[in-house]
């Protein structure tokens, strides 16, 4: 399968929706307004252009979409800046192909050439982790919201970006 990953354009944003809308729109645990979410993530000061990424198939069709967008880690005496995965998206017919692992290792690839050093997702317990992912409680670094402990995982995209972080993951307002 021909796949290519690039840089989104504006011009691309109404059918990136469309993508994101149908890849979740069968999932159980989705409140099915990812595309909403992305839509208002890049009106905010979180998005970073470079790091909003579609999959074209050989046919040059949009079929998939990753969104890094920036957050912080706050503790009572600093604030770090970080980067959040989410969403991931690839459309039903072209899931279970290797497509969104591609959007990933992109995505982590560019926010490292960018000089970011890690990244946060919230995400099943069994995919993320061939990504490097860990338990972001591995560094004490905490959920703004109650979620299990396996499923919110952090990246360090260079070696001991974490190792003096703590704290409480700030979401852009884009999330509430």
């Amino acid at each position: 399968m021909d796949i290519k990953i690039r840089l989104e354009r504006t011009e691309n944003y109404k059918k990136t929706e469309e993508v994101v809308r149908s890849a979740f729109e069968s999932e159980e645990f989705s409140d099915k307004k990812e595309h909403v979410l992305v839509n208002r993530i890049r009106k905010t000061e979180a998005f970073v252009p470079e790091l909003s990424l579609v999959a074209e198939n050989s046919r040059q069709e949009i079929i998939g979409h990753i969104l890094l967008s920036k957050v912080k880690i706050v503790n009572e005496k600093k604030e770090v800046e970080s980067l959040a995965l989410a969403p991931v998206s690839v459309i039903p017919e072209y899931q279970y192909k290797g497509i969104g692992s591609l959007l990933i290792k992109a995505a982590i690839t560019f926010a490292k050439e960018l000089g970011y050093q890690s990244v946060i997702v919230l995400g099943h317990q069994d995919y993320y982790p061939k990504f490097g992912f860990k338990r972001a409680s591995t560094w004490k670094i905490q959920a703004p919201f109650d979620v299990p402990d396996e499923v919110f995982m952090a990246l360090e995209l260079t070696e001991n970006s974490l190792a003096d972080v703590t704290g409480v993951v700030q979401y852009s307002e884009a999330f509430s």
